[in-house]
């Protein structure tokens, strides 16, 4: 069987490089057109084969997601050259996220969701790693969900001196952010 999984293995590991964000097995299976017990076989070799001393990256579990990531024991000699350019990165996924943040404060997960239309608690993880959202309260409905808002460090990146300083909405962008907001 080994051998039979070369390509497939090969093909799963390109994916895995080729996102930029942890990718759970569901999307690697539809992605690859592979079956979801054939990508769980593939990430256990990927994961044995990472293992080896000679590998300098590993899979790691992020958010419900995989990733290659370089391994912690290296992570250290090379945070400062390559963590602070991956740091100030937002990816396109975390800049919309961050936008129905910035401009619908204080909001909940579900509120995101009803804007973007999928899941926001990857992009939530990683916007609270980077520091540029945090919890702001809890709304006052069943269950209590947690809102979120902006902060210091988002005003710093953005170089704003407060939330007021952010670009207005054109009438169209406007009308179209209140359209995706319905929920």
């Amino acid at each position: 069987m080994a051998e039979l999984l070369q390509k497939e293995t090969a093909l799963i590991e390109a994916i895995l490089f080729m996102e930029s964000e942890s990718i759970d097995e569901s999307s690697l299976s539809r992605i690859s057109g592979l079956s979801r017990e054939m990508v769980k076989e593939i990430l256990i070799r990927l994961g044995e084969r990472y293992a080896m001393e000679d590998s300098g990256i590993e899979l790691s579990n992020i958010s419900g997601g995989i990733m290659i990531s370089p391994k912690r024991e290296y992570w250290e000699n090379l945070r400062d050259r390559y963590g602070k350019k991956n740091e100030n990165k937002i990816s396109r996924a975390e800049m919309e996220t961050l936008s129905v943040i910035a401009y619908r404060q204080p909001i909940t997960k579900t509120e995101i969701k009803g804007y973007r239309g999928v899941n926001p608690d990857n992009m939530i993880k990683l916007l609270l790693d980077k520091k540029l959202i945090d919890k702001v309260g809890k709304k006052d409905v069943p269950g209590k969900p947690s809102q979120y808002g902006t902060t210091k460090e988002f005003l710093k990146l953005f170089r704003l001196n407060s939330i007021a300083d952010l670009p207005r909405l054109s009438e169209n962008d406007h009308e179209r952010f209140e359209l995706e907001g319905e929920l």
